[in-house]
């Protein structure tokens, strides 16, 4: 069976799909608006998929497969999308995930952002700014964004360090220098201890997926710079547990320090379904590093962060149930959605009682 990966990724994009996953001896599942669900096609055979990944993949990304048994790599259809693929084995065969990566960037407006208070982080000339959620959270999507925001605001020179590539930027008032791990460094951790010799304004490291580039990261901002990244947590008070977990115990006092002095701010998100189904918008939580947020961050008490969080709605902060309030207010999503998506079910259910929001299924 010849695959015709063209149309096959035209077909993602016209029909909504932003993920399909493809295993031996099953037919593909898709993601459409964040719902798995089965494609309908036949089952695939191992043949098959090893057809497409040979497609997907260069001669040198094949020789990276077989030694480390999983890649993740870009691929683009001009004038189509880029795709975020994926190649890993699993029962002794090979199998296939890839996500749709839109090749025109969208501004935070377009994104349903909070646009005031992300462009006012982005004003920071020093200092570090992370984008938190789980994986499909859009966290990379909000990340480039931002990048797109300061490269048409700002005469900077930022350098990325991604793993894959998945947006491409070009140079408005910033210089933009994109750096794919595998293709132009050989890791996070050795494109980190080069790149202040590439005098940069603005460093972005794509994921702080471990403790070397959670150092990385604070080590940079700490030497003037700002620094953007994505980091897989549920919230501000995690996110910060985890930037201490990158240290030793004996450490920690110094990195909580350390932590204080050059966060600026953390924008957590989670992707839900809107109310007519047809679609997800985020819900945020934000937290703006304040002198109170500093001294709670410096004390260790990241329990008291989401009443603060809450309380500092004149910084641009909310938690995430201020915003699931708020997007049921505006109908963007229904009760149900925001109650399954809450950290505080019976919380949120008081203040949609309080304003009349409690009945029904669909928005109020």
């Amino acid at each position: 069976m010849a695959i015709d990966v063209t149309q096959l990724f035209k077909t993602m994009v016209r029909t909504g799909i932003s993920d399909i996953h493809f295993k031996a001896g099953t037919p593909p599942m898709v993601r459409v608006h964040g719902r798995m669900m089965s494609s309908g096609f036949t089952k695939m055979a191992a043949q098959h998929i090893e057809e497409l990944a040979d497609v997907l993949m260069n001669t040198e990304q094949k020789a990276m497969f077989a030694r480390d048994k999983e890649l993740d790599i870009s691929f683009e259809v001009p004038n189509v999308s880029r795709f975020r693929v994926n190649v890993y084995r699993q029962k002794g065969t090979m199998a296939l995930s890839l996500r749709v990566v839109p090749l025109t960037l969208r501004t935070l407006a377009e994104l349903n952002l909070p646009e005031e208070t992300l462009k006012k982080l982005c004003a920071n000339t020093r200092g570090l700014i992370l984008v938190a959620g789980i994986t499909g959270a859009g966290k990379t999507t909000t990340l480039n964004a931002l990048i797109d925001h300061i490269n048409k605001t700002y005469a900077y020179n930022i350098v990325t360090v991604e793993d894959p590539i998945e947006y491409y930027h070009t140079d408005a008032k910033s210089s933009v220098a994109q750096r794919e791990v595998g293709g132009d460094t050989e890791s996070f951790l050795r494109a980190m201890k080069h790149v202040l010799r590439q005098d940069p304004d603005v460093v972005v490291l794509g994921e702080m997926r471990d403790a070397d580039s959670i150092r990385a990261g604070v080590m940079a901002a700490e030497t003037g710079h700002l620094v953007l990244g994505t980091i897989h947590t549920m919230n501000a008070a995690q996110t910060l547990d985890r930037l201490l977990e990158a240290y030793d115990v004996s450490e920690q006092m110094g990195a909580r320090q350390r932590t204080a002095n050059i966060l600026r701010g953390i924008i957590c998100q989670r992707l839900l379904e809107t109310a007519d189904g047809n679609g997800r918008v985020p819900a945020t939580e934000i937290m703006v590093v304040t002198s109170l947020i500093q001294k709670l961050m410096l004390e260790g008490k990241t329990a008291e962060l989401r009443k603060a969080i809450e309380q500092g709605n004149y910084y641009g902060m909310h938690s995430f149930d201020q915003d699931l309030l708020r997007l049921v207010n505006e109908k963007k999503i229904s009760k149900e959605e925001a109650l399954d998506a809450s950290n505080n079910p019976d919380d949120l259910m008081i203040k949609l009682n309080t304003q009349g929001l409690s009945g029904g299924a669909g928005p109020a």
